[in-house]
C-alpha cells in the first residue's frame, strides 16, 4: 500500500507546501478537517446566502436569457432570413457560435477524466463546476443547428428512426456526424458529472437542516451509505466513464471540424483541422473555467480550495495550448505560400487584408499576441486580475478565429459568386442570449449543487495532514 500511495504521489505535479489550499485556512489560520471542509463548501448551498455578485450574475444572465427567448420566438416566426446568412455565407453566426461553445465545453472532460487517469490532485478544486460548465456549454453549442435548420421542430429527423417514408438521414452529412458526437459527448459527460455528485449529494442530505432540502438531496443521492461495497462500485464505475470520456477529447471537436475539412473550400480542406480545433478547444475551455472561477472564488471566499498555485498550472497549459493554436495559424500560411496553390493563397490574402481583415488581425492580438507575451511569467500567471484579462481575451480571439474561418465562404473559386456577410441585430441577440444561458444555468448550480467536490478534498486530507485511512479514488481502485 506504501508503494502504491508513493507511485500515485510520484506522478502528480508538485505542490508547493505553502500553496496547497487544505493545508492551511487563510482566514483563521488552522488546518482545514473533515468537518471544516463540509461546512465551507455544503454551507454555501445549505445556508442560501449568496454575496452581490452571485445576484449580479444571475440577474444578468436572467436578462440576457430573455433576448434569446424573444430571439427564438421571432426566428419561429419568420425563419432564417432575419440572420445575415444569405447565398455565399449559408452558415453565419449559428455555426460561429456552435463551434465556439462546444470548445469550451472541453475543458471539463479534459480536467475530470484525463487529469483524473494521470494522477493529477489538483484536478479536485476545480473539476467539479468545470464538469458543470461542460454540460452547460454543450447545451447552448446544440441549440445553434437546430435554429439553423430553419424547421427545428423537425430536429429528430436527424436520428435514423423508423418512419413511414422509410427515409433515413443522409450519413455523408457533417450535419448528421455532428448530432451523433454531440448528443455522446453530452450524454457520458452528464453521467459523469451526476455520479461525482452522488456522495456529496449523500453529504448535503446529512448535513441539512431543512426537511425539503434533506428529501430532494436525499431522493437525488441514490440512498447512497457511504458503505464499502458503494465505494469499491463507485470507484470503478468512475474510473471506466473516465476511460470512456478521455477519447471524447479528441473525438468530438474532430468531428466538428470534419464539417470544415471534408469541403473543398480553399484553406478548409486541410488536414490540420482536427488537431488544430483540439487545441483551441482545450485552450478557450480552460480560459472560461479560470475567467469563471477567480470572481466565484472571490464571492464565497475559497481561496483555500481553489489557490493562486491552480492559476498558475492552468495557465502554463494554457501557454502551451496557446503555441499549438499560433503554430495552426502559421502552419496554415505557410503551406498555403509554400504550395504555391493560387486558391489557398489567395485566400490567405483575403483573410488578412481583405473585407474582414480587421477580425483576422483582432484574432492574433487577442489569442496569440498578448496572452503568449504573458502567460510566461509566473508572477503573471499567479495574479488573479491579469489571469482575468488573459482569458478573456482567449475567449474573445477563440470567437474571432471561428467567425475568420466561416467568413472565407464569402469569397470562393469563381468571383462572380463573390458576396458580403453582415450579421443583423438577431444575429447578436441569439449570440448575447446563448450566454445568457449559460450564466442563468451555472448560477443556478452555485446555488443549489456543490461547485467543490466535499469528499474529494476530505481524500486529500489524512495525505496533507499525516493522518490515516480515507478513500482515494486512484489508489483504491481495483
Amino acid at each position: 500500500m506504501a508503494t502504491a500511495s508513493s507511485t500515485a504521489r510520484s506522478t502528480e505535479l508538485p505542490l508547493e507546501p505553502e500553496m496547497h489550499p487544505l493545508v492551511r485556512s487563510t482566514y483563521d489560520q488552522k488546518p482545514h478537517g473533515l468537518v471544516s471542509v463540509g461546512d465551507a463548501i455544503g454551507n454555501v448551498v445549505l445556508d442560501g446566502k449568496h454575496p452581490t455578485g452571485w445576484w449580479i450574475g444571475f440577474l444578468a444572465g436572467f436578462a440576457m436569457l430573455q433576448i434569446l427567448a424573444m430571439a427564438v420566438c421571432w426566428l419561429f416566426y419568420m425563419g432564417v432570413g432575419i440572420w445575415g446568412i444569405n447565398v455565399p455565407v449559408a452558415w453565419g453566426f449559428a455555426i460561429v457560435n456552435f463551434v465556439w461553445w462546444i470548445g469550451i465545453g472541453h475543458a471539463g472532460t479534459l480536467i475530470s477524466a484525463v487529469l483524473l487517469l494521470l494522477h493529477q490532485k489538483w484536478r479536485t478544486s476545480i473539476n467539479r463546476f468545470s464538469e458543470a460548465m461542460t454540460i452547460f456549454a454543450v447545451m447552448c453549442a446544440g441549440l445553434f443547428p437546430l435554429l439553423h435548420m430553419g424547421r427545428p421542430w423537425f430536429f429528430y429527423w436527424l436520428y435514423p428512426f423508423p418512419n413511414v417514408a422509410g427515409v433515413w438521414p443522409q450519413f455523408r452529412s457533417p450535419l448528421t456526424w455532428d448530432v451523433f458526437a454531440v448528443t455522446t459527448y453530452f450524454t457520458v459527460s452528464l453521467v459523469f458529472w451526476y455520479l461525482g455528485l452522488v456522495p456529496d449529494l449523500a453529504a448535503l442530505r446529512d448535513q441539512a437542516k431543512k426537511r425539503w432540502q434533506q428529501v430532494v438531496y436525499g431522493l437525488l443521492a441514490l440512498g447512497w451509505r457511504g458503505s464499502a461495497i458503494h465505494w469499491r462500485r463507485y470507484e470503478k464505475v468512475y474510473l471506466i466513464l473516465g476511460g470512456i470520456s478521455t477519447p471524447l477529447v479528441l473525438s468530438v471537436h474532430t468531428v466538428v471540424s470534419f464539417d470544415f475539412a471534408v469541403s473543398i473550400v480553399p484553406l478548409w480542406h486541410a488536414t490540420i483541422f482536427p488537431p488544430f480545433f483540439v487545441a483551441g478547444a482545450i485552450y478557450s475551455g480552460f480560459a472560461m473555467v479560470v475567467a469563471i472561477a477567480i470572481p466565484v472564488r472571490k464571492w464565497y471566499k475559497l481561496e483555500d480550495f481553489f489557490s493562486d498555485h491552480h492559476l498558475d498550472i492552468m495557465g502554463k497549459v494554457m501557454l502551451a495550448t496557446g503555441f499549438l493554436v499560433t503554430y495552426g495559424y502559421f502552419s496554415e500560411a505557410w503551406m498555403a505560400w509554400y504550395g504555391h496553390t493560387l486558391y489557398e493563397w489567395g485566400t490567405t490574402m483575403e483573410r488578412m487584408f481583405g473585407p474582414y481583415g480587421w477580425s483576422y488581425w483582432c484574432l492574433i492580438g487577442f489569442n496569440c499576441v498578448f496572452p503568449l507575451t504573458f502567460l510566461w511569467s509566473k508572477k503573471i500567471r499567479r495574479s488573479p486580475f491579469w489571469m482575468e484579462l488573459i482569458c478573456i481575451s482567449v475567449l474573445i480571439g477563440m470567437w474571432f478565429e471561428r467567425y475568420v474561418i466561416v467568413i472565407t465562404l464569402t469569397r470562393e473559386y469563381i468571383p462572380a459568386g463573390w458576396g458580403h456577410y453582415a450579421p443583423t441585430l438577431w444575429d447578436y441577440a441569439t449570440m448575447v442570449g446563448s450566454l445568457g444561458l449559460f450564466l442563468f444555468l451555472f448560477f443556478l448550480f452555485l446555488r443549489y449543487l456543490p461547485m467543490i467536490s466535499i469528499t474529494e478534498m476530505r481524500e486529500l486530507l489524512p495525505k496533507k495532514q499525516g493522518g490515516g485511512g480515507g478513500h482515494s479514488i486512484m489508489e483504491n481502485a481495483p
